[in-house]
């Protein structure tokens, strides 16, 4: 797992330990890591504990329309760090975050985003 930068982490704000994600989704620990394993959730270690953001976890699920956001930056060869940087930066054209239009069910413009990144 990726340790992150403390601007990056103080840019996502709230994290989950990987016992509480998976509290929230109802699986074991071990399922979040599968689940950052197959790019689903990002994951990285803070003071020494896996961790996940906050706003990554909408009730009981992961949140809609982030897992193919994920595959796209990670297809663009943005890495943990770069693709939390990017999701949690205002971007004016939204507005606001990416992952702030993720969570009012905006993915697709999101997506559209980032799949321009690569080019």
């Amino acid at each position: 797992m990726t340790q992150i930068d403390r601007d990056t982490d103080a840019l996502v704000g709230e994290w989950l330990s990987a016992k509480e994600v998976g509290s929230r989704l109802g699986v074991s620990p071990n399922k979040v890591k599968q689940l950052i394993r197959d790019h689903r959730l990002l994951g990285v270690v803070r003071s020494g504990e896996l961790s996940v953001p906050a706003a990554f976890v909408a009730g009981d699920d992961v949140l809609k329309g982030l897992p193919g956001t994920l595959t796209v930056l990670a297809d663009c060869g943005y890495d943990t760090e770069a693709a939390l940087r990017w999701l949690f930066t205002a971007d004016d054209t939204l507005p606001g975050t990416p992952i702030e239009a993720i969570a009012a069910n905006r993915g697709t413009e999101v997506r559209r985003r980032a799949q321009a990144l690569a080019f």
